[in-house]
């Protein structure tokens, strides 16, 4: 045999002979143990993971429940928000009766004029309503009503056979109340200081009609808009659409 088929011989009786000897090094290394525990003991362990498996059952419950307690927590908010935002727009509609701080307008004719022979003046124009609703809002007016009529985004003052009308109200006698509403006292005084020197009251007084402006109250009511709102371009969105 030549030298190098020798060596290769050798090498891998060489390596047979290594592995035998890491097999039975780990054999004696690593003995197989065996559970020695009597029936006793064996049951006592059995009572231990049986106990252990009802506590974490018990746990799952818990968090069941809890979860439960949440989500229904949670569907409570969801109707108590969507309850909170259908009134925050009833009121920003004009649908509910407000109270705060605001002033107070009165229409009323000028008797020095009727003394000096001028006519009666005993209704107030649209035109010169419109023009003083404009001014007010200017002034950061929140809620106005006009002798007890609410006025809202799509309220309509206008002229009908020589009768001033709100939204279908008749003014028929002077004076009138008008009450503005606002968000703040001092808005309020403002306001009232604004309309005092404004010339909406120059323009009632050619009318011969006096504007007068009230003291800045505290609390002022505004009754809420009682007449259907006609909607023409909107409608109800079907559930489940995503349009």
């Amino acid at each position: 045999m030549d030298k190098p088929k020798m060596n290769i011989s050798f090498t891998l009786i060489a390596t047979v002979v290594g592995f035998m000897i890491a097999i039975q090094f780990q054999t004696i290394k690593k003995p197989v143990e065996r559970d020695t525990r009597d029936i006793w003991q064996l049951r006592e362990a059995l009572l231990k993971e049986k106990e252990l498996q009802s506590g974490l059952l018990n746990e799952i419950r818990s968090n069941e429940v809890k979860l439960s307690a949440y989500e229904s927590k949670r569907n409570q908010s969801k109707g108590q928000v969507l309850k909170e935002t259908i009134e925050e727009l009833k009121t920003e509609a004009g649908l509910t009766e407000v109270s705060g701080p605001g002033i107070t307008l009165q229409i009323e004719p000028v008797i020095e004029s009727v003394q000096l022979g001028a006519p009666v003046t005993r209704v107030v124009s649209p035109e010169l309503l419109k023009r003083l609703l404009n001014e007010v809002n200017m002034y950061d007016a929140k809620y106005v009503a006009i002798d007890g009529q609410r006025i809202i985004n799509s309220t309509v003052i206008r002229d009908i056979n020589g009768e001033t009308k709100i939204d279908g109200h008749t003014i028929r006698s002077l004076p009138v109340e008008i009450k503005v509403g606002v968000n703040e006292m001092n808005t309020a005084e403002k306001i009232s200081n604004r309309m005092k020197v404004s010339k909406a009251r120059d323009e009632f007084f050619t009318e011969n009609l006096r504007l007068n402006v009230s003291a800045p109250n505290p609390s002022i009511t505004i009754p809420a808009y009682d007449h259907s709102i006609r909607i023409k371009y909107m409608e109800p969105v079907k559930e489940g659409s995503n349009s």
